[in-house]
């Protein structure tokens, strides 16, 4: 199934869905893909000063694991393809005008992002306007 490709197709209908729980973003350094398996990571990215984990903040705080800020997902439910232009910038743009941060993962069907937890409502409330 080949993703939409169309701006204005993609931001009318983004459909976003606040996912379940809370989320925080993790580093341990020396660590590589397969570590912490345990702790359920969503997602995963290897830098030079280590390996960031994403993870559900409750499994975050069994194992330990410090973090800056507790975050909620946000899925846009619209298939987008990885060629898609513009998406990334309209969604960050529109949020930045709410001083709304916004970390985005592109997946191969979805995009996923992930703002301050406190600002999560004016999130949806934000990304719901594309499609009015």
């Amino acid at each position: 199934m080949v993703g939409e490709a169309d701006l204005s197709k993609l931001l009318a209908s983004l459909a976003p869905h606040l996912m379940d729980g809370d989320f925080v973003f993790c580093t341990i350094q020396g660590a590589k893909y397969g570590d912490f398996a345990e702790l359920l990571p969503i997602a995963s990215f290897r830098e030079a000063e280590g390996l960031t984990l994403l993870v559900a903040k409750e499994n975050a705080d069994k194992a330990g694991f410090n973090y800056e800020s507790i975050f909620k997902g946000i899925t846009l439910k619209v298939h987008s393809s990885l060629e898609a232009v513009g998406l990334t910038s309209a969604v960050s743009s529109k949020l930045a005008e709410r001083g709304i941060s916004v970390n985005v993962i592109a997946a191969f069907y979805h995009d996923h992002i992930f703002v301050q937890a406190e600002k999560a409502d004016a999130a949806l409330s934000a990304l719901n306007e594309f499609s009015r």
